[in-house]
């Protein structure tokens, strides 16, 4: 695999969207969406957009607490 990868552990419908852990391998993100429809995961590339100003995509993990994103 080329590129740069997340890893990112989220935690699905939280009282407010915000970083809660930051490791050396991994970012731990609370979600207020509820892990349904794709909602958790929209919210999660939004966030990152906007709070992190990357734009990425989910490559693994998409139905999964634990996922692996590909920064753009």
């Amino acid at each position: 695999m080329e590129g740069i990868f997340l890893k990112v552990i989220v935690i699905p419908n939280a009282a407010k969207t915000e970083i809660v852990e930051q490791k050396k391998d991994y970012l731990k993100i609370r979600l207020k969406a509820v892990p349904a429809k794709g909602k958790a995961n929209e919210e999660l590339l939004k966030f990152l957009k906007k709070k992190l100003k990357i734009k990425a995509r989910i490559v693994k993990g998409s139905r999964n607490r634990e996922k692996i994103l590909e920064i753009l």
